[in-house]
């Protein structure tokens, strides 16, 4: 609702209303109705108060209210400048407040300044016991990183409405001027520049916004591509930058996957009848080379299973059974969990994400996002909007989802209390990835896991690389595959180089990108949290004050009065705690005599992944789970084209919870050989240690791993087989 309302029309329909501040959040709402005149009103009143800055000229102008536009705002006023919010929607806070109330950082103790102070309010909040609204303090055990309320003072799982509240606290606080509901002017002057410099910019409406310095706080990167600064989207190639895990990732298509053996066909079995919704016929590329795909999008559902707060899920008026023929398939071919992850947040309130082979994600439907015309962007968040609906109707009502997960799923439903919908659904899309600057320095793989270090850092980063999936497609025997899921970490927090905030000085000098910042696909996978965001954006606000004071363009701010005002404000920049570095995986192609990894056994189980400890041969080793003894075991097949005498080895990785005991059976010409492998010793020559030396004949020789009788968690990686002439 654009047109503000009369005295008349408000009294009439807000008897019910209860606002507890002018963001437009409410507590108790009669009606929708009424809750859409508030917001509009709100809009309108905002709006209306501000009329005047079209006449002003702000020292900071930031686009887009996500919270790194609002921590940016606030820095920007405890530096004594003057800035201007402009939000495209009704809502500010971008995910914070829409939904993702679980908190992903890695290591908290990598989050400082504006960022920590925020969830040090959101602790504050849950202290008073009349924020628990629907269960007491006691009954809540936290599904994220915050533990009990006396053990820390920052609190990291929250709902939606607590944070909203928060950020329009340090709005209303800083009086930090919000205009709502105006979106940039992207088919026209939506920027005006003089020469690399941004004068101004025109929103849709035709209100224009001047400033001395601009910010790019969206999760689209609109303004910045409208300024004309180099951007990409999707994934490079490995070879663009010497990294191992960006480009299509075929061999690491581990998590998240389906069970073995579904269809990917409308006729199972019948390849004329086409693809089922949502299969790429065209992928899935070359392994390690660029594509144009983007890491799937989804809604981070608040959901509740209290009775009193609970909507229950229904079926969109625009269902198509056909859209979850995949999900059917997956359950039938064997699947045993439900495909979610659901975690704890206070008032029996719940953060929902993908999780497994089939989920939230709309996997393959977000690739024209990025660059897509307001329009079309509207259609796709539509889209992602009716098949969440969708699969959560099925998965709570559908005959063909097993009867106990039908009964799990429909304990919940959205909440009555948190979103302006009536429905209890968000409109804040979890844009994942979209545009990537291209900018003075660019983040990479080698950022994250400390092989190159940031020389002029403005934060930390503290999360695994992780992409969610990118596609979904064919695979070689024929069933449907999910690629692009990756997740490698097990490194410390590392610097955020401040050249990745700005772009090229020929292109802007008076821009900063905090959000869609100059990475790589894989680096970006690590950065794009929530509480990093909020970092950057107040770096990036610190950077543009000092930018004005000492007159110069963004990229010649001075390194050290930078750093000095950044850790004057509690930002971190430097880790000093425990150093860890990721463990390191060997190409199996880089070894002498012939290698088998693990990814080429045949497998009975042996479906967990991991890449904790190293070194290890090729992306990662698999383990049993310490589960499902003697059901589980790897064969390994070679065949020997010369005959001779060979060193057979094993590769693990050793640790105290691993078995002392796991059977490993090579069968040859000459007959079967039986071993025992202690892993929780140090190989001879890690990975590998050697088992035998044998005699073999030429042809096939197997080697078999499994974990009957173990006596703790069996590890397979790879087989060597040496050559000893």
């Amino acid at each position: 609702m654009r047109h503000c309302l009369t005295e008349g029309v408000l009294e009439r329909h807000l008897e019910n209303v209860w606002l507890t501040n002018k963001s437009g959040f409410v507590m108790k709402c009669g009606s929708s109705f009424a809750f859409l005149i508030v917001s509009s009103l709100v809009v309108c009143l905002g709006n209306r108060a501000s009329a005047s800055s079209e006449d002003k000229t702000f020292d900071v102008v930031i686009y887009g209210g996500t919270s790194a536009g609002i921590a940016a705002a606030v820095q920007v006023k405890r530096m004594g400048g003057t800035v201007v919010v402009i939000e495209p929607t009704s809502r500010i806070g971008g995910l914070t407040t829409g939904g993702l109330g679980q908190t992903d950082i890695g290591n908290k103790a990598a989050i400082g300044g504006v960022s920590r102070e925020f969830y040090q309010r959101i602790r504050k909040h849950y202290e008073a016991d009349a924020s628990w609204r629907w269960q007491r303090p006691d009954e809540y055990r936290s599904g994220g990183q915050s533990r009990s309320r006396s053990q820390e003072d920052t609190m990291w799982t929250f709902e939606p409405s607590v944070a909203l509240r928060v950020m329009q606290d340090l709005v209303d606080e800083n009086e930090i001027e919000v205009v709502y509901r105006q979106r940039l002017n992207r088919a026209g002057p939506g920027v005006v520049k003089n020469e690399a410099r941004i004068l101004s910019i025109q929103m849709e409406g035709g209100r224009t916004f001047r400033g001395r310095t601009f910010i790019d706080a969206t999760y689209e990167g609109d303004l910045l591509a409208e300024a004309g600064v180099s951007w990409t989207v999707g994934r490079e190639a490995n070879a663009e930058y010497g990294e191992t895990l960006s480009g299509v990732q075929t061999r690491r298509a581990i998590h998240h996957q389906f069970v073995r053996g579904v269809d990917p066909y409308v006729t199972a079995g019948d390849s004329s009848s086409g693809l089922l919704p949502g299969v790429d016929a065209a992928g899935p590329g070359v392994e390690g080379m660029k594509d144009h795909r983007v890491q799937a999008y989804c809604f981070r559902m608040c959901l509740t299973d209290h009775p009193d707060n609970r909507l229950p899920f229904t079926k969109p008026a625009d269902y198509h059974e056909v859209d979850y023929e995949l999900l059917f398939r997956n359950f039938e071919a064997g699947a045993k969990n439900i495909p979610w992850s659901n975690s704890a947040m206070p008032n029996r309130k719940t953060d929902v994400n993908n999780n497994k082979g089939f989920s939230t994600d709309f996997i393959g439907r977000n690739y024209n996002y990025p660059d897509a015309s307001y329009k079309e962007r509207d259609r796709i968040v539509a889209e992602h909007l009716r098949y969440q609906q969708g699969l959560m109707w099925t998965l709570a009502n559908h005959a063909r989802v097993p009867e106990w997960v039908r009964k799990e799923i429909s304990r919940w439903g959205t909440c009555k209390d948190e979103f302006e919908r009536a429905d209890g659904w968000q409109q804040q899309l979890y844009i994942r990835e979209a545009r990537r600057m291209i900018g003075n320095y660019v983040m990479t793989q080698h950022n994250c896991q400390g092989r190159e270090v940031a020389s002029t850092p403005v934060g930390l980063a503290a999360y695994t690389m992780d992409s969610h999936n990118v596609q979904r497609h064919v695979g070689d025997d024929g069933f449907v595959l999910n690629e692009g899921d990756v997740q490698v970490g097990g490194f410390s927090p590392y610097p955020i180089e401040f050249g990745a905030l700005v772009p090229k000085r020929s292109e802007c000098t008076n821009l900063l990108v905090p959000v869609c910042l100059s990475a790589t696909h894989m680096a970006f996978g690590s950065i794009r949290m929530e509480p990093v965001f909020m970092v950057l954006g107040q770096s990036a606000a610190t950077a543009a004050m000092h930018s004005l004071r000492q007159n110069v363009d963004v990229q010649d701010v001075d390194d050290n009065v930078l750093r000095t005002r950044l850790e004057a404000d509690a930002q971190v920049l430097r880790w000093t705690g425990p150093q860890r570095t990721s463990a390191v995986g060997i190409d199996p192609e880089s070894l002498p005599g012939i290698v088998i990894d693990d990814e080429a056994a045949e497998r009975i189980g042996f479906d967990s992944s991991s890449t904790s400890a190293g070194p290890f041969i090729g992306i990662g080793y698999r383990h049993d789970g310490n589960d499902g003894k003697g059901r589980q075991s790897a064969v390994f097949r070679v065949t020997i084209k010369k005959a001779g005498k060979y060193v057979v080895r094993l590769a693990y990785s050793p640790f105290s919870n691993r078995s002392t005991n796991v059977p490993v059976v090579v069968t040859h010409a000459g007959g079967t050989t039986k071993f025992v492998v202690n892993e929780q010793a140090k190989p001879q020559d890690a990975p590998f240690v050697s088992v035998a030396e044998l005699l073999l004949a030429a042809g096939e020789v197997s080697i078999t791993v499994s974990n009957d009788g173990t006596n703790g968690y069996v590890i397979i990686d790879a087989v060597q087989l040496l050559p000893q002439d």
